[in-house]
């Protein structure tokens, strides 16, 4: 099985290319000049593909990440995802950011990413449980023996370490539990919009989803 999978919703970009267990090609984007990320995704996925003499016909596989994150992140991920396999008749996967990040800890992990409004997207046990106000998220961790895993803006209150100062291979955890999901036509792809996105003056901006 060849599985193409990306990931626009975080810090980086993460483009992976795996044939059964072995990965062809990951490839990380940081983003240093202003643009979105989802500028390169399209780019990237073709330079893999070709790097690795893999057509697109040849892909059985599309994985994502459907949120939270940014919202211009979530809409081309997804959006991306959709159109290729309804253009190459292949099935879809959609993963969490939330259970990606989680699978970085050793055991027990909660992760907590920040919602705004005083709130963070949480998973722990096992479950996504929403947005959750900061005080609550804090009752939760030290109710338990969790390793705490979240972001630059949230882990001063929480402890805890930010995956954004860690190298996490994100693409390939994400290529990883696509196989864990029930594949679905792409139709049924849809984004994890916890919270709507915020609207300003009729333009959706790029907040965290």
């Amino acid at each position: 099985m060849i599985i193409l999978a990306f990931d626009t919703c975080l810090d980086k970009m993460y483009a992976v290319l795996k044939r059964d267990d072995d990965i062809l090609s990951s490839k990380i984007i940081e983003n240093n000049n202003g643009k979105y990320h989802s500028a390169f995704l399209i780019s990237t996925l073709q330079e893999i593909m070709s790097a690795n003499n893999i057509k697109p016909q040849d892909i059985d596989l599309i994985a994502t990440n459907i949120g939270p994150g940014s919202f211009t992140g979530i809409r081309a991920c997804v959006t991306v995802a959709r159109v290729m396999a309804q253009q190459l008749n292949c099935k879809t996967a959609g993963v969490s950011s939330l259970e990606i990040l989680a699978e970085t800890a050793v055991k027990n992990p909660l992760v907590a990413l920040d919602a705004r409004k005083n709130c963070a997207y949480l998973y722990c046990d096992g479950e996504i449980k929403g947005a959750v106000e900061l005080d609550k998220v804090k009752e939760v961790i030290n109710s338990g023996s969790y390793n705490v895993i979240t972001d630059n803006k949230l882990q001063p209150i929480l402890g805890g370490i930010s995956y954004q100062e860690m190298n996490y291979p994100l693409g390939e955890i994400l290529a990883k539990l696509a196989l864990t999901k029930k594949e679905t036509d792409w139709r049924k792809l849809k984004p994890l919009y916890i919270q709507p996105p915020p609207v300003h003056e009729g333009v959706i901006s790029s907040n965290k989803a």
